[in-house]
């Protein structure tokens, strides 16, 4: 249910990308009807949680968002679906609506970390009307680049997209995910160190 009233369009995990010029991933989401873009700058470790689920990458052991959805199965609560809210400050604003055997929450997250959730668990996702209207952009816009904000850009095209960024590869998430599993968190735990 939309809060405040406000209509929400739902939305569809297009892609992250790389932004080549600043080195930043965007996480592109795509409106389900009209095909209008959001784009939203996230951190390289929830574009690289994303994008694992996506390109259907599993950890051998879970990460942090993995963690998130165990421990909301274990509870018996599901995700009923993902807002991006509000766009205040050049930064955008979700909320995962929880629903549990006695109880619904609505809970303030980064969209990154919401959305990182809402594909592991295939969640619906959506938007206010609000925001798209502020922050969206056709697949054929002008290029208008605004990189203040640590999650959004309110103005970066499709096509500026497509000419200075690219698909984060299978190759790259191959070594993340060589490193993750190669961590020994037991001989962390344990206090072993290093015998140099």
């Amino acid at each position: 249910m939309a809060e405040d009233g406000a209509t929400e369009i739902e939305m569809i995990v297009d892609s992250v990308r790389v932004h080549m010029r600043t080195g930043r991933h965007v996480l592109v989401l795509r409106e389900a009807d009209r095909g209008r873009l959001l784009m939203i700058w996230v951190g390289v470790n929830e574009a690289n949680a994303i994008a694992m689920k996506l390109q259907g990458v599993t950890p051998e052991r879970p990460l942090t968002h993995d963690l998130m959805v165990n421990v909301l199965e274990a509870m018996h609560v599901r995700v009923e679906r993902i807002v991006v809210s509000d766009l205040a400050d050049e930064t955008f604003h979700a909320r995962i609506v929880l629903v549990g055997p006695d109880a619904r929450h609505e809970v303030d997250a980064r969209p990154s970390d919401a959305i990182a959730i809402g594909v592991r668990l295939g969640s619906s996702i959506f938007a206010t009307a609000d925001v798209l209207d502020r922050a969206a952009t056709s697949p054929d816009a002008e290029e208008i680049e605004d990189d203040e904000g640590e999650d959004g850009p309110k103005r970066l095209s499709a096509a500026a997209l497509e000419e200075t960024g690219e698909p984060i590869d299978a190759a790259r998430l191959d070594i993340f995910r060589e490193f993750v599993n190669s961590l020994d968190l037991d001989q962390d735990q344990r206090g072993g160190g290093s015998t140099s």
